[in-house]
């Protein structure tokens, strides 16, 4: 299992990876957007911060043209990875990565007939959109269970990673629904790292030290 930054911010990316635990970067053509920077310059400079595999997106608008977004992004650094939309029409494109050793994740899963497919196409991660599965579709938890249940019938290499998580509630109910992986922003991840009671004990003991 590995957590993932979900982040396409320089700032971000090395407090992030400071912590020491944060295995890897992903980003979106939305989150690529708020920087106001070159798409390929951005996730050069998160490649060069993070020592992990960082995620990049394709959005050009043709097989062809995706294809060659594909291999000039890949060529900038030795640890940037591919996502890529599912649809069938992009599977074939992910599969031919995934043959040539390229990390390779489906983003926008949202059933697990489309897991299968990534399976059989032979790729790294199928991602799901947990928060927003289950505002468009119902049950995002749900969601992920199949999507575990497929890749474990599949018996593949194929894991499942986990994105849209609003809450620490909702990130650690997606791991026990069966997530392989986590990608959250960094606000969530620290906010996952501290409670009321934990800092209520710490001051606890701090008072104890000084009357001890």
């Amino acid at each position: 299992m590995a957590l993932f930054l979900d982040s396409a911010i320089a700032a971000d990316a090395r407090e992030a990876m400071a912590l020491g635990f944060v295995s890897g970067i992903t980003t979106n053509p939305t989150l690529i957007a708020k920087t106001n920077r070159r798409p390929f310059d951005v996730v050069a400079e998160l490649a060069d911060i993070c020592g992990g595999t960082v995620f990049y997106q394709l959005t050009a608008p043709s097989m062809a043209e995706r294809e060659a977004e594909a291999r000039r992004v890949l060529a900038l650094r030795s640890n940037i990875a591919l996502k890529i939309p599912m649809t069938t029409e992009n599977l074939a494109l992910a599969a031919n990565f995934a043959a040539e050793d390229v990390i390779v994740g489906m983003t926008a899963t949202y059933s697990p007939a489309q897991t299968y497919l990534s399976c059989e196409a032979g790729v790294a991660y199928s991602i799901a959109y947990v928060n927003r599965s289950t505002r468009l579709q119902g049950d995002g938890l749900g969601l992920v269970r199949e999507m575990r249940e497929v890749v474990n019938a599949c018996n593949t290499s194929t894991t499942i990673m986990v994105a849209s998580l609003k809450s620490p509630q909702e990130v650690v109910q997606a791991v026990i629904a069966g997530a392989q992986h986590v990608t959250i922003p960094l606000p969530l991840l620290k906010e996952m790292g501290n409670h009321p009671l934990s800092e209520q004990t710490i001051e606890e003991f701090a008072r104890s030290m000084k009357h001890g």
